[in-house]
């Protein structure tokens, strides 16, 4: 990877807010080479297009099973000559060898500060908990499903009337200051998966990674 260019694809699967949200922020070396969806319909790759950004489909449906659809969408990213593959809001569950082939170059967002709340449901399960702070996480993509080294994260205060509505509208607000940073500090070649976890700057993060201030209070005020 050329300290002047990163090339990242990015994967979606529908609306694309997080993906609307890198692309107003790419700016060298951040360079966005092409956005790919596994549905035709997905209003991300009309976000892509009005931004100049080459986009594909590759319908899952149209593959007999995971790993025939994971192997073509691994040939399309490698055609872009990714330097690093995005998941915004991408719905499959990938295969291990298809994480393994982008180890370290696989980033992921999820709706909690993680190791809290994998999978789905996030927001009403911190409200059930009674939880203080809830928030999002950035991590690094591996075997174990929302469970691989957390990079960033962004905290949201709950508030006493807050619904599942009302708290995911304001994660998805630190989402999109969030993923941006992220992917900006890979690309600076300050962010990397070590043997032993997510690194910055040459520093092991801790298991929740780093937190960012200003994206809390931002956050909190949308």
């Amino acid at each position: 990877m050329s300290p002047a260019d990163c090339a990242v694809v990015v994967l979606i699967s529908g609306h694309g807010s997080n993906l609307q949200a890198l692309i107003d922020a790419a700016t060298p070396p951040v360079r966005i080479a092409a956005v790919i969806a596994n549905r035709a319909e997905a209003y991300g790759l009309e976000r892509a297009r009005q931004a100049g950004i080459a986009t594909q489909v590759i319908d899952h449906r149209e593959h007999a099973d995971r790993e025939s659809f994971d192997a073509a969408l691994a040939a399309a990213i490698d055609a872009q000559g990714a330097d690093l593959v995005v998941l915004a809001g991408f719905m499959r569950i990938l295969t291990p060898t298809f994480v393994r082939r982008y180890q370290g170059r696989l980033l992921n967002i999820h709706p909690s500060l993680l190791p809290l709340y994998k999978g789905l449901h996030t927001h009403q399960r911190a409200l059930d908990a009674g939880d203080a702070w809830h928030g999002c996480s950035v991590h690094f993509v591996t075997e174990e499903l929302d469970g691989g080294p957390v990079v960033l994260q962004s905290r949201v205060p709950v508030q006493a009337e807050d619904t599942a509505e009302s708290l995911a509208t304001r994660v998805h607000a630190a989402e999109h200051l969030l993923y941006p940073v992220a992917v900006r500090l890979f690309a600076e070649g300050r962010l990397r998966l070590g043997t032993l976890g997510a690194e910055l700057d040459g520093e092991a993060l801790p298991p929740t990674g780093a937190t960012l201030p200003s994206l809390t209070a931002a956050a909190s005020l949308s």
